[in-house]
């Protein structure tokens, strides 16, 4: 899965303020109850400032089709999201539309939800990202973002280290002896890692698979014919654990939050490098604060095997689907599509930077690192742990944070992820 900034409390936000609206977020029970003239949307992201005029904008949209609807947002804790829709699906009650990562997560409860193929055949060509909210060839929910792991790095460090900063390394050797330079120039480590949720390893496999997976090997794991015991997949492992034991990464990366500890380290200048996200958190909008527009780098991972062909990993980052027990699917189905609407979208990537997933909306005014991640999208693919079942990709996460404490090898690890991935 692809994690997004947790919230210390749920946060109802809705079209009318009424005592209901103002209730707890914390279960099933916050749903619609069948109603046809009120919806209840469950997510992470509205209580977010930075998607305020997102909300608006879908708002005002669904208000214009169905001005007698009342629509409430209910913004769970992310920590425990999936833990509370899991409750709510095993009640067969709960929200009427929900937010969900793409990939793994949304794949594993597809039972629980409405297929939207007859009621969002518009939008698929405006919209991009569908893959990761699609299985069995039925489409569960419409993208709102596009989510990949660029390598973000601080241009300001490499200059500094009397390196050209407009010109990353194309290899593997390349980066590794400029980060040793950066380190003596600077004080600066090679990678700001954050590995205490288990996620480090997720933006790792995804950043460099494409530099060490031939594209055969790549297109065969998303595919789902995946071989754990190839010398190339090995090798991804291989280089997380070198690069803990070689002193690149920042320190006690296991005890390290990414969201949002790894992404402070690098935006404070402790470190050149980071394994990122394209939308948000820990993204180009993000660093620019920081760092400023013009300090902020961004490119594919440098080449680990000669015969593979590096490019930006990225998929359908979070989309809304429709819980199969909502009365009205098609009204349900409409207010998906408001939160995917051209104008909305718009919002979320001018306010929040969000790399949404409208090809329409202009990006020329989001700096040179978004030229580079929109241009690189071209030729990018889907990120390799998007491919995989949410528990591998749990038991993934525990396992890196065994190999970055040596308490585990590598060929035991491919072991176990091959066994689960079989079982699914």
């Amino acid at each position: 899965m692809k994690q997004r900034t947790p919230w210390t409390a749920a946060l109802v936000v809705g079209l009318a303020l009424t005592a209901a609206g103002c209730g707890s977020a914390s279960g099933p029970g916050n749903s619609s109850g069948g109603s046809s003239d009120k919806l209840v949307v469950w997510d992470w992201k509205s209580g977010d400032a930075k998607a305020a005029g997102y909300v608006q904008k879908a708002k005002e949209d669904f208000a214009k089709k169905h001005p007698g609807v009342t629509v409430e947002f209910v913004a769970q804790p992310f920590d425990q999201y999936y833990t509370l829709l899991g409750a709510a699906i095993q009640s067969g009650k709960g929200p009427d539309v929900i937010l969900f990562n793409g990939g793994g997560q949304i794949r594993d409860r597809s039972d629980a939800l409405a297929p939207l193929d007859s009621y969002v055949a518009d939008d698929k060509q405006r919209l991009a990202g569908w893959d990761a909210f699609t299985k069995g060839g039925k489409i569960y929910a419409e993208p709102v973002t596009l989510q990949g792991h660029p390598i973000y790095y601080n241009k300001d460090l490499y200059q500094k280290a009397g390196l050209n900063p407009d010109a990353p390394a194309k290899t593997l050797d390349e980066f590794i002896r400029n980060c040793g330079v950066i380190t003596q120039k600077t004080g600066a480590k090679c990678f700001s890692l954050g590995n205490k949720e288990g996620v480090g390893i997720q933006f790792w496999l995804s950043a460099l698979g494409s530099a060490v997976l031939t594209p055969q090997e790549y297109d065969d794991w998303i595919a789902g014919k995946r071989n754990w015991s190839s010398p190339d997949v090995k090798k991804i492992f291989e280089l997380w654990k070198q690069a803990g034991d070689t002193g690149l990464n920042t320190d006690g990366a296991n005890s390290t939050a990414m969201f949002n500890d790894a992404f402070a380290s690098f935006n404070s200048g402790k470190a050149a490098n980071i394994i990122g996200l394209m939308s948000d958190v820990g993204h180009w909008k993000d660093f620019a604060e920081f760092l400023t527009p013009e300090k902020v780098g961004v490119t594919v991972a440098p080449q680990v095997n000669p015969a593979a062909k590096p490019s930006l990993p990225y998929d359908g980052g979070i989309g809304y689907a429709v819980a199969k027990w909502t009365k009205d699917q098609k009204l349900a189905a409409d207010l998906v599509r408001s939160l995917t609407s051209t104008d909305a979208l718009k919002a979320f990537f001018v306010d929040g930077g969000a790399i949404a997933s409208d090809t329409t909306i202009d990006t020329s005014a989001g700096g040179p690192a978004v030229k580079t991640i929109v241009s690189d999208v071209k030729n990018g693919k889907p990120a390799l742990h998007v491919a995989l079942g949410s528990k591998t990709v749990d038991l993934m996460g525990r396992l890196s944070q065994q190999l970055l404490s040596g308490s585990i090898t590598v060929d035991e690890v491919l072991q176990q992820l091959a066994a689960s991935d079989k079982t699914g």
